[in-house]
């Protein structure tokens, strides 16, 4: 009867997903899922998904990440020394900038202020949430903003500042079936390893280390199919929307003014370093907010597709920044506690 619910759940999260897609809406598949589960849990109370779900949402989501570092990416991240040192440096900047103003003006713990202020690298996010124990429903909500604002406004902002639509989404090179099931299973195999070692969100850290080394060195080539890209976010979403329905009311309508704040904060000094990184590199102003814009890989990557921008440069800076978070994550917060609920 659970599971019964659960895939309920999820195909209600495909429905959502599937809505937005109709329309082109980027990182529809994410963003769609989760606000149909999220509206439909406030108004009837919804199932949350047991592990098994949620770990292979994370094994599936770390080969993803992994399957970005090519030996092709990992060239174009040499390129750009310069443009990548300040792109950590913008990154601790809006890490601190923002987590501070969530801890300050919204009296957030540390860790809930921290995780809702990384920018990007959504599944170790929700991950890293899940295994400390954070308020994943409040981070969602500020990080669903942050992806659909971005989305909304980011193009039309970038041709402003002088990228116009020339270039075309290139053609993803999909992996065999048994490269697939190699980056799976090393996944599976380096995530228990870490689960028992007491490592903060161990299956995802796993997947992605093995999709890393296997994809750099050039044992596997490809990502997984469209298909499976769709489903995971489709978990991901079914995941996020089903905590964020669990937030009260009242607090869910006080969270969208802070979601404003902080998607001020984040962007204004994002795009603060992206200047300087830009007369480094040699590339355009527009090329350079697309590379430091704070939103999910995926979406930044489809948007600079669209406006025709240096894909080399975006893809490099929006990998380099995954993998940082991705990685530095479980460590930044594995000595925080989060506060105790409030009954």
């Amino acid at each position: 009867m659970i599971l019964w619910r659960e895939v309920a759940v999820i195909a209600l999260a495909a429905c959502g997903g599937a809505c937005l897609a109709l329309f082109d809406v980027p990182a529809a598949w994410l963003s769609g899922s989760m606000l149909l589960v999220a509206v439909v849990g406030v108004l009837r109370p919804l199932p949350d998904l047991r592990k098994p779900w949620f770990d292979s949402t994370m094994l599936l989501s770390g080969a993803l990440i992994g399957s970005a570092a090519t030996p092709e990416a990992l060239v174009a991240v040499a390129r750009y020394p310069g443009s990548l040192a300040v792109l950590f440096l913008g990154l601790a900047a809006i890490m601190l900038a923002t987590g501070a103003y969530l801890h300050y003006v919204a009296r957030w713990s540390w860790i809930d202020s921290l995780l809702a202020a990384a920018p990007g690298a959504l599944s170790a996010v929700i991950a890293v949430a899940q295994a400390k124990g954070a308020n994943i429903g409040r981070i969602a909500v500020i990080q669903l903003f942050r992806i659909l604002v971005l989305v909304a406004l980011l193009p039309s902002v970038m041709q402003a500042s002088g990228g116009g639509i020339v270039g075309q989404p290139p053609t993803m090179l999909v992996a065999g079936a048994g490269e697939m099931l190699l980056v799976l299973g090393c996944g599976l195999f380096a995530g228990l390893v870490f689960e028992r070692l007491g490592v903060t969100a161990p299956i995802i850290l796993g997947s992605t280390f093995s999709s890393a080394a296997l994809h750099g060195s050039g044992v596997v080539h490809g990502t997984l199919p469209a298909s499976i890209q769709i489903a995971v976010l489709i978990l991901l979403g079914a995941v996020m929307g089903g905590r964020v329905s669990n937030v009260k009311r009242a607090e869910l309508a006080a969270l969208f003014p802070l979601a404003i704040g902080s998607f001020a904060v984040s962007v204004i000094v994002a795009f603060a370093f992206a200047w300087p990184a830009a007369w480094l590199a040699g590339v355009p102003y527009a090329t350079a907010m697309a590379a430091f814009a704070p939103g999910g890989l995926e979406a930044m990557a489809m948007l600079a597709f669209a406006l025709g921008l240096d894909p080399l440069y975006v893809g490099a800076h929006h990998l380099a920044r995954f993998m940082a978070l991705g990685l530095a994550m479980p460590l930044l917060v594995a000595k925080m506690k989060a506060e105790p609920p409030k009954g």
